[in-house]
């Protein structure tokens, strides 16, 4: 690997900056600049590792919602939903359920 140097402290030229870093790429990276050849179910894992906590409780409430939607018949709106849920013992807000039942797509029969 090279080594970039200045007299007296100095900073280099910007271009002689980038041409060091373009040069130096492979041996300051190595293997971290290519993209990783992992299963579906490990990216998965990842992703979901780096949410945070109120994205992991949307994706969990997303699951009951569709789940009590999907038991009912697919009928019910936002305040049956929203109900059952409370029923059941989730500690969900109403506008919450609202929210979520949009980003899944769900919607009551008119």
């Amino acid at each position: 690997m090279q080594s970039l140097s200045c007299d007296g402290g100095a900073r280099p030229p910007v271009q002689a900056m980038i041409t060091f870093i373009d040069d130096s790429r492979a041996d300051l990276l190595g293997a971290a600049d290519r993209p990783l050849d992992l299963p579906r179910s490990c990216r998965q894992a990842a992703h979901v590792a780096k949410l945070s906590a109120c994205a992991k409780k949307d994706a969990a409430l997303k699951i009951e919602v569709r789940r009590v939607f999907d038991q009912n018949f697919s009928v019910y709106g936002v305040r049956k939903v929203w109900r059952q849920l409370k029923r059941e013992g989730f500690d969900v807000a109403r506008c919450t359920v609202s929210r979520l039942m949009q980003e899944i797509g769900l919607q009551a029969v008119k």
